[in-house]
């Protein structure tokens, strides 16, 4: 009765997550419960609406709650857009829909960053309540809901998803499902709802109206891409992690300025392992239940250039923000009174964030150069706008992540990269060449530009990455006898980390080469590898297993 009673409880401590052995159980079941439904589409949607909410209350407890009345009121807005007879009102009904989930996503991640910098800006003293924790408790009782404002896992995923539902019906992408079961089912489809890859309706939904298909080719793919995120995830992410880069970059003083930039390295490959690591399994996951996602990394290390770079990681979120922000306020080729708006109202974010007086000079000035630019040089206009729509969309994506000013410079840095490579390729002399040590430089700049950036991402106190980039310039201390140190006592991480960058720079033809044979064995010899690695894998895994990086996103 105990183990029942752990089973169908939430417990914050021990979440459902892909790592654990109870998750592979749960899944287990799912395919033998989903192998007698897979024929009845309808039941299909139900059992999965049904089993994806249970996963859900397993890692977030009564938050699930939130997921089911998004689920609800996105469905009915989808309706709505389906039925409007006139494009005003299904406009409408899209900034309804819009308004309401970004006033939702806003109170959960930034209630409290708004109230303590408006208290602070105009000295009063507001506290913030939650409300749906307060409704909650008074609909079920005192004590199942958790005062304190926490933010709940993949409301970002979730609520991006919801929102290109109803956009996707008002471009007549796609027409409004047949059922409420199968719109439910695309939002909660449990592999990918915590962390992505962010769905889009026009991909996902006709998918759910097709015959289930599992031949022996995706079979071994699927389970290639589970393996292979496992391997990242437990090995190239939380071993460097709990070994050496949380210890660094927790308490940089304690080390050589030169060991934080290795340590920097290796958050690079941390992050790229926990995330990818992540979507991967998922995407196996989903490949297994006869449903196909997009991949969302593509090598990014191997990026050239910055551009390069943001399109081979997170593709997922990169495309949303193309295809539902950077192309509606103008894309490369306009922009107009959406631009202007969306980059004061940012500016105004930003001053609250920041609390610098001197962005109100900023802004002034900025916007007096654009206006001069446009009088002198009408031709310009274009650059500028597609300047401008390039870095709200960036930023944005920065927000997206969270409210603070370490956020905001990250993305930035990131836009304010984009926007000059957009120049600078104009006039490169190397931007075409194909000459080795060319690319291979490119690559460097590249990674360690995105790299430095990312100073910002990982270190979360306001000031705490410049105390740490002073800290490298004052204290550097590299000499052989400090480097021998750092190698003996960081053996082990030192060569995963090696090993690790060896494998991504490798060519996408030989490391296809190992998934193609894996195809061809029979399937028994398939399950004993299987078995083999996962359990050497599992042999790696430290005593501590830190949560997906994401998951606070």
């Amino acid at each position: 009765m105990e183990r029942i009673s752990q089973i169908f409880s939430f417990d914050a401590a021990k979440p459902l997550i892909f790592t654990q052995l109870d998750f592979w159980l749960f899944f287990l079941v799912v395919m033998v419960l989903l192998s007698f439904l897979y024929k009845h589409l309808l039941m299909r949607s139900i059992f999965m609406t049904a089993i994806s909410l249970f996963f859900y209350f397993k890692t977030s407890g009564m938050f699930v709650l939130l997921l089911g009345g998004s689920v609800i009121f996105n469905y009915a807005f989808g309706a709505w857009v389906g039925k409007a007879r006139t494009d005003r009102g299904k406009k409408s009904v899209i900034a309804l829909s819009v308004t309401l989930n970004l006033l939702i996503l806003g109170f959960f991640k930034y209630a409290y960053f708004f109230t303590d910098s408006f208290n602070a800006l105009f000295h009063t003293k507001f506290t913030t309540l939650n409300y749906f924790a307060y409704w909650g408790n008074s609909f079920f009782g005192e004590g199942h809901f958790v005062e304190k404002i926490i933010l709940p896992i993949g409301i970002s995923f979730f609520t991006f998803q919801s929102i290109s539902y109803v956009v996707d019906i008002y471009r007549q992408e796609i027409k409004p499902v047949r059922n409420f079961f199968d719109y439910s089912f695309f939002v909660t489809f449990f592999p990918q709802l915590l962390m992505g890859p962010i769905v889009k309706a026009r991909e996902f939904i006709p998918q759910i109206y097709q015959p289930y298909a599992l031949d022996k080719d995706d079979f071994s793919a699927a389970i290639v891409q589970i393996v292979k995120g496992l391997i990242k995830k437990l090995i190239l992410a939380d071993y460097i992690s709990v070994h050496f880069v949380d210890k660094v970059l927790d308490a940089p003083e304690a080390y050589p300025g030169f060991v934080g930039i290795i340590a920097m390295w290796g958050y690079s490959l941390q992050i790229y392992g926990d995330f990818s690591g992540y979507t991967d399994i998922a995407i196996g996951l989903s490949r297994l239940m006869g449903f196909r996602l997009r991949e969302n990394f593509n090598s990014p290390y191997k990026a050239v250039s910055v551009a390069d770079f943001w399109r081979r990681w997170h593709k997922s979120l990169g495309t949303w923000l193309r295809d539902y922000l950077y192309i509606p306020l103008g894309g490369n080729k306009t922009g107009g009174v959406g631009t202007y708006v969306s980059i004061s109202i940012i500016f105004v974010f930003l001053f609250f964030i920041t609390q610098w007086y001197a962005l109100i000079f900023v802004y002034t000035g900025l916007l007096a150069v654009f206006l001069i630019i446009r009088l002198i040089f009408p031709g310009f206009n274009k650059y500028i706008n597609r300047d401008l729509n390039m870095l709200i969309t960036m930023i944005v994506g920065g927000l997206w992540h969270g409210a603070s000013e370490n956020f905001v410079i990250w993305s930035s840095l990131n836009g304010g990269a984009l926007i000059f490579y957009n120049y600078w390729k104009k006039i490169s002399p190397y931007e075409k060449s194909d000459f080795w040590a060319i690319h291979a430089w490119k690559i460097f700049l590249t990674f360690n530009f995105i790299t430095f950036t990312r100073i910002w991402f990982r270190l979360d106190a306001p000031g705490e990455p410049m105390a740490f980039l002073d800290h490298i310039v004052n204290d550097f201390g590299f000499t052989g006898e400090a480097f021998g140190k750092l190698m003996y006592t960081f053996m082990a991480v030192m060569i995963i980390i090696l090993v690790g960058f060896i494998i991504h720079w490798l060519p996408d033809s030989w490391k296809a080469t190992y998934a193609n044979a894996f195809r061809v064995w029979p399937m028994p010899l398939q399950m004993a590898a299987v078995a083999v690695i996962v359990f050497l894998v599992y042999q790696a895994v430290s005593g501590v297993s830190p949560p997906f990086v994401y998951w606070k996103f």
